[in-house]
């Protein structure tokens, strides 16, 4: 059993309260998800994030195929960090922690992914391609999005790194 994670960092010039408001918002998380995924929400993103909130979506990894995806919002400390983890979805493991921290300058905005895929083998065969690319693809438009939202920190290097266990 392989398990891979991502970790991500970007720092934006606003306050850690603007940057909580955004990202508890669930509708936002199409803003900043490429529009080729597909991402709908198809229940739960009415209110902000609360512990228990249940997420329902559709999202199409690649052209011609579009997967059902529940998540849980499992913990969250206000203004401080949130998880949300699969129920239901393509991973047979998806456990995802949100951090912000405020630096000089505006916020750090962190996330840490732990997933696993399914199939075994042949599920750490695609991961080059069919996960890996696709993810980073993601957080490079995400990193794009959120600057043109909010502006860039000219003085942070954004940090994008896998790995494996």
């Amino acid at each position: 059993m392989r398990l891979y994670q991502l970790h991500s960092k970007q720092t934006l010039p606003i306050s850690k309260e603007r940057a909580w408001e955004f990202l508890i918002d669930p509708k936002n998380l199409k803003v900043i998800t490429p529009k080729a995924m597909g991402f709908n929400i198809l229940s739960g993103g009415e209110v902000p994030l609360f512990p228990g909130q249940i997420i329902q979506y559709t999202v199409s990894p690649f052209p011609g195929y579009t997967t059902k995806w529940v998540t849980e919002i499992t913990h969250i400390k206000e203004g401080e960090y949130f998880v949300d983890e699969q129920r239901f979805g393509p991973y047979a493991l998806w456990h995802h922690k949100h951090f912000l921290t405020e630096v000089p300058g505006g916020v750090e905005m962190e996330d840490i992914i732990d997933y696993k895929l399914p199939l075994r083998f042949l599920g750490q065969m695609a991961h080059p391609i069919l996960v890996k690319r696709p993810l980073q693809k993601i957080f490079d438009y995400r990193r794009e999005k959120l600057n043109s939202l909010f502006g860039e920190c000219k003085n942070h290097i954004p940090f994008l790194e896998f790995k494996s266990f």
